[in-house]
């Protein structure tokens, strides 16, 4: 018997999901935490990079999204096509191993062109893991119990945000006061680099855990094609499906480009407007972001799979025409009274980007069909790094370097950014629900039945 043979099957409605699914839902949960970690290290060491590589604020936000996204989203679609035909456990081990790599390349780079390309190699390693993340779930759970298992995956990226503010700022605060001095290779690197290799040697430890993971077995799929074929057919399908799907993309990618944002510059804001160094704005707005990672992620599973029960899966449109408007609230953080009340109001969003996540995931595995789930969620990274990460944190610094004249403005460049974004995502998501209401969908089908002689 083939390992395969003794893998356990695809999930079908009535399993009830034993703890092997959830152990593996686990681990996904893990390399989420440490994808997040290692992609968002510099938003915290943000004007100690400048300062040391001599960089302005806009080359930092290539750095932070367009260098990322680069090979995120363009590889990320092939690796998307590979979800759906290889070992999905080997491709995320692989995955985590260079990304892992990149991070540490990314600590000892000595230029900006040297450390864009290190963050070129992470966004290409991390494009692998949502893909085969969102696939495997998609194997081990049927539709009515989803939600849960991505809503945790997603709250590893979730409560990554916080715990990235938290380690990353701690980590520096030690290298800054010499407490890390005495490690071997590394202790004499500045600050910022230190903290670099050491979260990227941790991600060797999670890639080498998969490998002793077991694979699922997938659900029944088409005749084996060529990749190039395979990735057409999916397209092709979601052409054909575009009342269904493209508010979805777009949408998804405006709400991003929103959240990224906001995200890139949350702690040089606070830094900037109330004049606190980044390891003290860490220490207390690390905690916050956690708290509100564990727990929104979780409720938005629990309400992805409530709404699915409740009205199909097309129920989950209406939920995302509510759900980006939950995060104008963070996008308004600069008007906040104090640093902490800032920090709260910044903090929510993460939990908001979780349920707009867990919701369109959960919408795209019961859409698509099974040998198509992979390309779904690699064509909702293309998007999102194209319209989302890449634009983003750059419209940001652009709107603080060129219009407003003034780094402590950055929080109104945020501002000025996002809340219209958020907004024309929730109109993008309401427009494709009605687009899908039964009646509307039953006359747009009877307008385009064609007329036989």
């Amino acid at each position: 018997m083939s390992a395969r043979d003794a893998s356990p099957p695809a999930a079908n409605e009535g399993q009830s999901p034993g703890w092997w699914p959830w152990l593996t839902v686990a681990l996904l949960f893990v390399a989420s935490i440490v994808s997040v970690l290692d992609r968002t290290i510099l938003n915290v060491v943000v004007d100690s990079v400048k300062k040391d590589l001599a960089i302005s604020d806009v080359q930092i936000s290539l750095l932070q999204g367009f260098a990322f996204g680069l090979f995120y989203a363009t590889m990320g679609i092939w690796l998307g096509v590979v979800a759906d035909r290889t070992v999905r456990r080997n491709l995320i081990s692989g995955g985590i191993a260079l990304w892992s790599v990149a991070t540490v390349g990314g600590g000892l780079a000595h230029g900006f062109g040297s450390l864009f390309a290190a963050r070129m190699l992470v966004g290409l390693g991390e494009a692998a893991l949502a893909p085969a993340a969102i696939s495997l779930i998609a194997d081990l759970f049927p539709p009515g119990r989803r939600g849960r298992p991505i809503g945790v995956f997603l709250m590893g990226q979730a409560l990554a945000n916080g715990l990235s503010i938290s380690v990353t700022g701690g980590l520096l605060g030690m290298a800054m006061h010499g407490q890390l001095a005495g490690l071997p290779f590394i202790g004499a690197l500045a600050p910022w680099r230190v903290v670099f290799v050491l979260c990227g040697l941790s991600g060797f430890v999670v890639s080498a855990v998969f490998l002793v993971t077991r694979e699922p077995r997938r659900e029944s799929v088409g005749p084996s094609i060529s990749f190039l074929a395979q990735a057409h057919d999916s397209l092709a399908y979601i052409l054909n499906q575009r009342r269904r799907f493209l508010g979805v993309y777009l949408g998804f990618a405006i709400y991003f480009l929103a959240a990224y944002g906001a995200a890139m510059w949350q702690v040089a804001m606070i830094s900037r407007q109330y004049h606190m160094s980044a390891s003290v704005v860490a220490a207390t707005f690390g905690p916050i972001a956690v708290g509100f990672g564990l727990v929104t992620p979780l409720i938005g599973g629990v309400l992805v799979d409530w709404v699915v029960r409740r009205s199909g899966v097309d129920g989950l449109l209406w939920l995302l025409a509510i759900a980006p408007l939950l995060a104008l609230p963070s996008s308004m953080a600069v008007m906040a009274s104090g640093p902490k009340t800032a920090m709260v109001l910044c903090a929510t969003q993460a939990g908001v980007s979780a349920i707009v996540g867990s919701a369109v995931f959960s919408y795209l595995q019961s859409a698509m069909p099974a040998d198509m789930r992979g390309f779904s969620v690699s064509l909702t990274g293309l998007v999102n790094t194209l319209l989302g990460l890449a634009v983003g944190p750059t419209l940001v610094a652009l709107m603080t370097d060129r219009v407003l004249g003034d780094p402590a403005k950055v929080g109104w460049a945020i501002f000025a950014v996002t809340a219209p974004a958020e907004i024309v995502a929730a109109l993008l998501f309401a427009g494709t629900a009605m687009l899908n209401a039964p009646r509307k969908r039953a006359i747009i089908e009877r307008v385009e039945e064609p007329v036989h002689g």
